[in-house]
């Protein structure tokens, strides 16, 4: 196995426009390691036949985006505690026995995203107001509701997908209607929008923000553009702001640690590796 150069890399469909690939590359490159990352655009039915060969091609383990997040749950042999809590995998991880380990990383990247960007930032500030109702919500849900943010505002285009994710998390999260959500700003200490919304080639954001008070946090788990309506809007009314770029690149730091075993670090040269 010494002798093999271990590959990762990561499955969705489409794939052409993930940026994990430099940014993994990147990290080898900087720690002077052998490897490769790379992008695969994998459909449904093949999804389980590719996860089972991959390994006997010298992978190490592979990063799961949309639309295989659940799926690659399902097919995983063994499921971290907080995978199975967000109902979603991100990272696969295969073992010399054999088998696939799945692990979900975007809470844990998207609160260290916080930290770096916000560090004056306190879960117990008060309310934390959730934009959208997909897996990214449950991934946010659930690392806030674990770092003790209180309560949890939880609003969505489509409510009942909103009041399914709120029985999944308990009382802790209400539901609001998607036509009231400018209204819960105002009496909130962060604000985060999980939605595409506001992403480049998808609608904009039309929720009134007029009521983002100065010093919210705000962020915006849309990186394309960095600078998304949302997070101007914030600038604007004195919001503490955090883009979505550091949650892409934070949760990819224990991923890269468990395939190539070295932590990277999450820097400005890494950032602007992401962009490129």
């Amino acid at each position: 196995m010494s002798d093999k150069i271990p590959l990762a890399g990561v499955i969705g469909s489409p794939i052409s426009h993930s940026k994990s690939p430099q940014l993994h590359r990147h990290w080898l490159k900087t720690l002077g390691l052998r490897g490769d990352y790379i992008p695969m655009d994998v459909s449904a039915q093949d999804l389980e036949t590719v996860l089972r060969t991959l390994p006997k091609a010298g992978f190490v383990g592979v990063n799961i985006t949309i639309p295989h997040k659940e799926a690659a749950l399902e097919i995983a042999d063994l499921v971290t505690d907080r995978a199975t809590l967000i109902g979603a995998a991100n990272t696969l991880i295969f073992r010399k026995d054999g088998q696939i380990h799945a692990d979900n990383t975007d809470g844990y990247g998207f609160i260290e995203n916080l930290k770096a960007g916000a560090p004056n930032w306190h879960p117990h500030a008060g309310p934390a107001t959730v934009l959208g109702a997909g897996g990214a919500a449950r991934a946010v849900i659930a690392s806030l509701l674990d770092a003790g943010v209180p309560e949890i505002l939880l609003t969505n285009r489509t409510r009942v997908r909103a009041e399914k994710l709120a029985d999944d998390f308990g009382k802790k999260v209400s539901v609001v209607d998607w036509v009231q959500a400018g209204n819960i700003l105002e009496d909130s200490a962060l604000v985060t929008n999980t939605t595409s919304l506001g992403m480049i080639g998808k609608p904009a954001m039309r929720i009134p923000l007029d009521g983002l008070r100065r010093g919210t946090l705000v962020t915006d788990l849309v990186y394309t553009p960095l600078k998304t309506d949302l997070l101007a809007a914030a600038e604007a009314a004195g919001c503490v702001t955090v883009d979505g770029l550091g949650m892409l690149l934070h949760q990819a730091v224990p991923a890269f640690e468990r395939w190539f075993g070295h932590r990277p670090v999450v820097d400005s040269a890494t950032r602007a590796a992401a962009l490129r």
